[in-house]
């Protein structure tokens, strides 16, 4: 067994499955961009068994409605109105969800859309670490209610992330790290 630069232990069989799961977070991280939210950017991922992305998703209003700057600064008309990462890509996934599993950036999903995770059949979700206290009780109910459905949580660092970017996605050369 390797140790990464990051500290995980890294044995051949978690390799493959670990250097997926960066990537498909650091795509996650890359479509959070998208978003227009000035305090909040999470993308989503969601992926089938065979590695194929079905659909992503970031946080953002509805579309044909005013997506105007004054909404986002105000907080209340904000959390009324804006759709999260996570919704978006399972609205916009076109066939089952079950047995997939969600990548999401920055944190988590909170415990409603956890609750809409787990009734359309997601079975993991892969997420970095939580840095925001504002989000904790969420997720702390979050985690729950995954367990309590049975949906496998894997929590990344998000230096583990980073650091495959300074890698080359392509390139190889970074294999026996992630």
């Amino acid at each position: 067994m390797r140790k990464d630069p990051t500290g995980h232990m890294n044995t051949p069989a978690k390799l493959g499955r670990r250097k997926w799961d960066l990537r498909f977070l650091s795509l996650a991280r890359h479509i959070s961009l998208w978003s227009k939210d000035p305090s909040t950017k999470v993308g989503a991922v969601i992926v089938d068994r065979d590695k194929r992305i079905i659909s992503v998703g970031y946080n953002g209003f509805a579309q044909k409605t005013d997506d105007i700057g004054e909404r986002y600064s105000n907080r209340e008309i904000k959390l009324d109105m804006i759709i999260h990462g996570e919704i978006n890509a399972i609205l916009f996934a076109k066939q089952s969800l079950v047995g997939t599993t969600l990548y999401t950036w920055p944190f988590l999903p909170c415990s409603r859309c956890a609750a809409i995770v787990i009734q359309v059949g997601i079975e993991r979700v892969v997420a970095p670490v939580n840095e925001d206290a504002r989000w904790e009780e969420s997720f702390k109910l979050s985690q729950k209610m995954f367990a309590e459905a049975g949906v496998t949580v894997d929590l990344e660092d998000k230096s583990s992330v980073e650091y495959l970017d300074q890698l080359k996605l392509g390139d190889d050369s970074g294999k026996d790290y992630c």
